[in-house]
């Protein structure tokens, strides 16, 4: 009878190709599954660790392609929220943000940016960033030695790489020269040869820096893009990353689609209904399924839920940020805060403000109680309209005002509320169901690491595996092995990671065994963990046994088992058929 490292028994398997489940026994050693089945029959082997996953399903590791650790890998070795949520390979550096390539008097500039648009805090990256890198490779020979919990793949940044070439000019969004579009291409190619998964940039005014400013990248043009598209050409590697607010919805489709057609590289861009255009993102996305069946390598990256604004007393943002009484007890401890807001005169003075005229998006948008919801533990992200805060203060005969602070006051002043910023104009999330069961696809915009005090959008995977093939009540479900492959195969594959994603002989060993039938995401909670103290946003859930990465526990039942075996990426995987035919 053989030996092997480890041995997951009497798991529902769902191997990560789309197949139906089938019951089995998977072996691994050195990191990579070695043995599954035969299917029904127990393995005759015996494992150093055996794992009984009986009545549950075992699937791949999921494979996260939008998240925003590039400064948590720098100080930290847990890529959490992520790894919580079942996620062993996570791909940052997308939206054009990131901290390479960089020269020394640019520090600042990138830090600023990176707050500005991922809510990400000044000191926390001014204490967490060693800087030890200039190029972007680099920044990658700095992270090859680091260990994590889960694996880390790298894009090279657009914002970035425009400022380190263009400098100020770059920064105030000037057109580039054809010297500098040049260079920008000879470093995209360089890039990926040292190891970068893909290129990323932002072309949306919701992306600014610190101090309002938009992001360098707003307005670069076909030239510049095509340019660096063709570094990727020439490396012969590399994914490509858009963001877009489609202004011009047809000449920026078919400028997206003209890229892709003259790199040959693949491109994915995200997709989410806006409530100013509810109906605009099926246009994109016909247009994108249309690539698809021309035979071009186009996606969109789409989320499972609203893109969720949090609202609290310790938090960024609350309906009552812009009120003058607010902000003398902003900066107070959360429990000081609490004692001052629960002080009937204070109390009494803040209800009979108003906010400042000067922030129209909080007026526009923090105080449209209409659209305010409570969110509630566990959360639930397909409210209903009798939970928002509009019409609970109906209810009660009170103002909505009043509602807000009382919620937010609750478990001790850390209660929160939840504004659908994103993927829910109608009140419901069809067009996120239309969105996921596209085979143009691929679930993304997590935003793990990133938007630490406002969103908490890492455990997006728990949401695919619970409310969409178990719990939903508000419209149609989707198939188990449908979302497993969505998050495994369908997304380590389009980035280049084909030794993952599968459960086969060959594969790495970067497997879940979850508890489906009492999979349960619990209410985000603040942590002060970052560097300089700095808070940010976690979530939990309950009902993943084990995750496993290379071969190693890394969580048993949710708890952490102090585990190291992630490692950067460096670029394309082979699979393991490949690798066979090579050796």
């Amino acid at each position: 009878m053989s030996t092997h490292d480890l041995i997951i028994r009497n798991g529902l398997v769902y191997d990560g190709t789309g197949a139906a489940a089938f019951q089995a026994d998977i072996a691994i050693d050195a990191g990579h599954i070695s043995r599954i089945g035969p299917v029904g029959e127990k393995l005759d082997a015996s494992g150093r660790e055996e794992i009984d996953a009986g009545g549950k399903i075992v699937t791949p590791g999921f494979v996260d392609i939008h998240t925003h650790y590039d400064g948590q890998v720098s100080w930290g070795e847990t890529l959490d929220p992520s790894s919580l949520h079942g996620v062993t390979t996570a791909v940052m550096g997308n939206c054009g943000v990131g901290f390479a390539p960089c020269h020394e008097q640019d520090h600042d500039r990138l830090i600023r940016l990176m707050e500005g648009v991922e809510d990400i805090p000044f000191p926390v990256l001014t204490e967490g960033l060693p800087w030890k890198w200039k190029s972007f490779g680099d920044y990658l020979d700095f992270l090859a030695p680091r260990h994590f919990d889960i694996d880390v793949a790298a894009q090279l940044p657009h914002a970035a790489l425009r400022v380190f070439v263009m400098g100020e000019r770059g920064a105030n969004r000037e057109d580039a020269t054809e010297d500098e579009i040049a260079e920008m291409q000879k470093l995209a190619c360089e890039a990926m040869q040292a190891g970068a998964i893909g290129f990323s940039t932002s072309r949306t005014l919701n992306h600014r820096t610190a101090d309002g400013q938009p992001t360098p990248t707003l307005t670069a043009s076909e030239a510049e893009l095509t340019g660096i598209a063709l570094g990727l050409k020439q490396a012969g590697c590399g994914v490509l990353q858009f963001v877009s607010d489609f202004n011009d919805p047809e000449n920026e489709a078919m400028m997206l689609r003209r890229i892709v057609e003259t790199s040959g590289r693949p491109l994915s861009v995200s997709l989410a209904q806006a409530d100013v255009a509810p109906h605009s993102w099926r246009s994109l996305l016909d247009v994108i399924e249309q690539a698809k069946q021309d035979g071009l390598p186009m996606r969109a990256q789409v989320g499972p839920r609203p893109v969720g604004v949090l609202l609290g007393l310790e938090l960024t943002l609350n309906p009552f940020s812009a009120h003058p009484s607010f902000a003398e007890i902003a900066d107070l401890p959360i429990a000081e805060k609490r004692q001052k807001l629960l002080d009937p005169a204070f109390r009494a003075k803040l209800l009979a403000e108003t906010p400042s005229a000067e922030n129209p998006f909080v007026v526009s948008l923090l105080r449209n109680f209409g659209k305010l919801f409570t969110l509630g533990n566990p959360p639930n992200y397909e409210p209903t309209a009798d939970r928002t805060i509009e019409a609970i203060a109906e209810a009660r005969h009170v103002s909505a005002e009043e509602v807000a602070l009382d919620l937010m006051l609750e478990a001790d002043g850390t209660g929160m509320l939840y504004l659908p910023f994103l993927n829910y104009a109608q009140g419901t999330l069809d067009p996120c169901y239309d969105m996921l069961k596209s085979d143009a696809s691929l679930p993304g915009l997590s935003d793990g690491g990133a938007h630490v005090g406002m969103i908490c959008d890492g455990s997006f995977p728990t949401t695919l595996l619970t409310h969409w093939t178990r719990d939903r009540t508000r419209g149609e479900k989707l198939p188990l092995e449908f979302v497993i492959h969505k998050q495994t195969m369908a997304t380590a594959h389009w980035v280049g990671l084909h030794d993952r994603g599968v459960l086969a002989a060959g594969y790495r060993a970067d497997i879940n065994i979850i508890d489906h039938e009492n999979l349960t995401l619990h209410a985000p909670q603040v942590n002060y963990d970052l560097p300089a103290q700095g808070r940010r946003l976690m979530q939990h859930a309950s009902g993943y046994v084990a995750t496993i990465v290379a071969g190693e526990v890394i969580y048993r039942d949710g708890k952490p088992t102090g585990a190291r075996p992630g490692r950067l990426v460096r670029g394309a995987q082979a699979s393991p058929a490949v690798k066979l035919a090579a050796e």
